[in-house]
């Protein structure tokens, strides 16, 4: 489930693992639609299967971005 994804890249971003985290954000916004729409799930060969759009998916997406920018922000910070 698209949802699940986007669960685990805040869940990896709020862990401190940013490399990992961005690299999952990136890869499932390759999954979009031509108009930036995910269904509820992806299938085998990437084909967009079950209810679309799916809000909760792009729900989990907007809180996926933003933890990962504050996380970012934050690495950012205490690097200087």
């Amino acid at each position: 489930f698209n949802l699940c994804s986007f669960l685990y890249v805040q869940a990896l971003a709020r862990a401190g693992r940013l490399d990992q985290a961005r690299y999952a954000f990136d890869k499932m916004l390759t999954y979009a639609n031509h108009v930036g729409l995910f269904a509820e799930e992806i299938g085998p060969s990437g084909e967009q299967l079950g209810n679309f759009p799916q809000a909760f998916t792009h729900l989990a997406l907007i809180d996926a971005a933003i933890a990962l920018d504050e996380e970012l922000d934050r690495a950012e910070y205490l690097a200087r």
